[in-house]
């Protein structure tokens, strides 16, 4: 047996004995994703068990190293524990932009202070992180940011405006990009700080959407202190940690939800009673576009899979992160559009006595947004035709 296959077989047992049994139903709302935090109030028992049995094993962050909580897998071995979890249909034992989007700028640009200090309360779910990029004004153009941090010696004096930040009111920290330098050109003089959201000066407001739902807010900052310690990287660099991290994001977006997570259209047509005698969809057309999409997505699949081997075998993602982002953002648009179709007039309802009634056109009003967070899908395709098919500027 070869190594692969023992850490496989000690894998599934401790799965097995370790994970609750109520972690390895669907997620049926947002009760059921544990985000952590100093401000989480977990669903049951069995959801804290669950993230403090995965944390203990350093298995919330399997790959990163040891010493900062993570549980030094290789990749070979990550990709392993992703099968057996979704073997056992196991739920994700913590959702956190820690993980996916400041844990690894924090791994490249931080001090080892920082690593030690910010990391292991990540992995354990202590410390929820909202991201503060975009602002009214800087949105595609993010480097024409204008939220500044005056220099007062042994802190910044932060002030300014932070928009669609995502679940920043019940966030404990935010990382943020701030104008240190503003005499310097745009993408110059940029720096990278954590903020504590519980600083004198900061303040959230939700932002409504389409789909009833709000998880963005807008952030504002009053002459925020923030002492140099919260700095990571080098003053006035942090563009240069802005595009790794957004590198990141852009993958995860697709990598952890894009095609996760809800309905499918095969079970929404068996829900809503849209098949035949055979239990397939009744609808041929519609049966084909099913089978175009699972055929697609198994396509995405393996690229990212290449992608995060390459990636671990250091050659890094570059701007095949923008072509991740714009096809799965393209394949998330298309499963919902199906899901509605699958459902029939019941994919019209958009209220009802159930607390899931309306919940696949909410769904599918709050996928369009796929196609404008992380950056835009316009600007994916400008990335793609600059930097990798090499077309001249307009």
């Amino acid at each position: 047996m070869s190594n692969l296959d023992s850490f496989r077989k000690e894998t599934r047992e401790w799965l097995e004995a370790n994970c609750p049994a109520s972690m390895r139903q669907p997620v049926k709302d947002e009760k059921d994703v544990c985000w952590g935090g100093r401000k989480f109030e977990f669903a049951s028992d069995d959801q804290k068990l669950w993230l403090g049995r995965m944390a203990e094993k350093g298995w919330t962050a399997p790959q990163w190293p040891k010493e900062y909580g993570g549980g030094g897998l290789s990749g070979d071995e990550a990709q392993v524990l992703k099968e057996e979890l979704k073997a056992i249909s196991a739920r994700d034992p913590l959702t956190s932009f820690g993980i996916w989007m400041l844990g690894p700028a924090l791994l490249k640009y931080g001090t080892e202070e920082q690593k030690r200090h910010y990391l292991p309360q990540i992995t354990r779910g202590e410390i929820r992180w909202c991201q503060g990029y975009s602002e009214p004004g800087a949105g595609s153009d993010l480097a024409s940011l204008r939220t500044k941090g005056v220099d007062k010696g042994d802190h910044y004096e932060v002030t300014g405006q932070k928009v669609w930040t995502s679940y920043a009111d019940q966030a404990d920290w935010i990382f943020a990009l701030v104008r240190t330098e503003p005499d310097k050109p745009k993408h110059e003089g940029i720096s990278f700080l954590l903020i504590d959201m519980e600083s004198e000066g900061v303040t959230t407001k939700p932002i409504k959407l389409i789909s009833g739902k709000s998880p963005f807010c807008e952030t504002f900052f009053d002459e925020v202190k923030v002492p140099k310690s919260h700095l990571i990287g080098t003053a006035g660099k942090g563009w240069d940690i802005a595009k790794y991290l957004l590198s990141h994001e852009r993958t995860n977006i697709v990598g952890a939800g894009g095609m996760s997570g809800g309905l499918n259209p095969v079970v929404a047509a068996h829900k809503s009673g849209e098949v035949d005698a055979k239990g397939r969809i009744a609808d041929p057309i519609l049966r084909a576009d099913v089978a175009r999409l699972t055929i697609d997505a198994l396509a995405f699949e393996a690229t990212m899979r290449r992608v995060k081997d390459e990636s671990d075998a250091g050659h890094g993602v570059g701007a095949r992160a923008s072509m991740l982002k714009y096809i799965g953002t393209e394949l998330n648009k298309r499963r919902h559009e199906l899901n509605l179709s699958a459902m029939g007039a019941d994919g019209l309802l958009w209220e009802g006595p159930d607390p899931s009634d309306g919940g696949p056109a909410r769904d599918w009003l709050r996928s369009r947004a796929n196609s404008i967070e992380g950056g835009t899908s316009e600007i994916q395709l400008n990335i793609l035709a600059k930097r990798v098919l090499n077309l001249p500027g307009a």
